[in-house]
């Protein structure tokens, strides 16, 4: 099997399996209980923070863990925006992940806050200055991801930041498809609080965290005994926070030394595939995409078909978000970049990891052209 879904969710890493076991097995204890076997979970657990922050170039006591990508996006927006003395509007774009639009809309609908959703080009990139221009005197927050998980389209948050400097108003960044192949010191990205989940870098399901600066207030979103220095309660995953830092670790430095190899690969078969597929179009950038990210319309066909022939040819892909499988609608991402529904739902995505090979992607692209043909 050729497995190219990594935006999806990928593999979990030996050496992060390694990381967690103790902390599955002997090390088992509460980090908040005070005796031994409590504090050297407390202490794995600061392990961990230190390493994270170190990657994002911050204070540990900057780093909070959450259940996932999901909660630290839903803690961004809604802790920052609740938190704030300047007002309840936020600016956000199109094509973001469900995580942060369906936030905003619980933000509009349950705490009588307002919204501004900025549009995309055809290629999906939002525009600094339509950013900067729907920033008001009230606006609590501006969130615009770090790549897009369904074309691959790079955002230019660091632009976006520099537009809005001077005007107070923090900046959230879903880094959840971008860390390990693109910067994400906060200082890089001029970014105040940044969203990772573990299972797109190599560890579990069920672990990510939320970067924030100490200056920004920050709501909690969900209430208990104040772990996380108040701002997350609940007991810490501790084997989660283990497995997440050394992923995280893995992942930036594989993404250093793979990510030049992994983007020539991509523009490869990209090439092939507009080559040797009839009528075929990508869509996002040809370059300003993430270095495994490979997404196509095939007009005339129905993506899923095309996807049930790959994966009958030994080949596992996607239609677009995995937070939307099952849905009979078109991609809103796509709708949003002026592409019509019926042609939407053609979409395919190839998405992979420095594991892939160049011969597993010219297979993939010869299956393709015959999949394709055969809908």
């Amino acid at each position: 099997m050729i497995y190219l879904d990594a935006a999806a969710t990928t593999a979990v890493r030996r050496e992060v399996l390694e990381a967690m076991w103790p902390h599955l097995t002997g090390e088992f204890g509460n980090p908040s209980s005070h005796h031994e076997v409590g504090e050297r979970s407390a202490r794995a657990l600061a392990d961990a923070r230190a390493s994270i922050a170190d990657a994002f170039g911050v204070r540990s006591s900057e780093v909070v863990f959450t259940s996932g990508g999901t909660e630290a996006d839903n803690l961004a927006i809604l802790g920052i925006t609740l938190a704030s003395a300047r007002g309840r509007h936020v600016v956000t774009s199109a094509v973001e992940h469900p995580a942060v639009l369906e936030a905003v809309d619980a933000l509009v609908r349950l705490h009588g806050a307002d919204s501004t959703i900025v549009g995309v080009d055809a290629d999906g990139l939002v525009d600094p200055g339509e950013v900067a221009a729907a920033v008001r005197a009230d606006t609590a927050l501006v969130s615009i991801m770090a790549a897009n998980n369904e074309v691959g389209t790079i955002q230019p948050v660091p632009a976006i930041a520099a537009a809005l400097a001077g005007t107070g108003v923090p900046v959230h960044c879903d880094a959840v498809q971008a860390a390990g192949w693109l910067p994400i010191r906060l200082d890089e990205l001029g970014a105040d609080a940044v969203s990772i989940s573990g299972h797109k870098l190599g560890a579990p399901k069920g672990i990510g965290a939320l970067i924030v600066r100490g200056r920004v207030p920050l709501e909690p979103v969900i209430h208990g005994g104040g772990q996380e220095r108040g701002r997350r309660s609940g007991t810490e995953n501790v084997a989660g926070a283990v497995g997440l830092a050394v992923a995280l670790r893995l992942a930036v430095e594989a993404g250093r030394e793979h990510g030049a190899r992994l983007a020539a690969a991509r523009e490869s078969f990209i090439a092939e595939v507009l080559a040797t597929v009839p009528d075929a179009v990508l869509t996002g950038p040809r370059e300003a995409r993430l270095p495994g990210h490979a997404s196509f319309l095939f007009p005339g066909t129905s993506g899923e078909s095309v996807l049930l022939g790959l994966e009958a040819r030994g080949i596992v892909c996607s239609s677009g978000s995995a937070c939307a499988a099952g849905s009979d609608e078109p991609s809103d991402v796509l709708l949003a970049m002026g592409i019509a529904p019926e042609v939407a739902q053609t979409a395919v995505r190839f998405t992979f990891g420095s594991e892939v090979t160049a011969d597993d992607l010219g297979r993939t692209a010869a299956e393709l052209r015959d999949a394709v043909a055969a809908v």
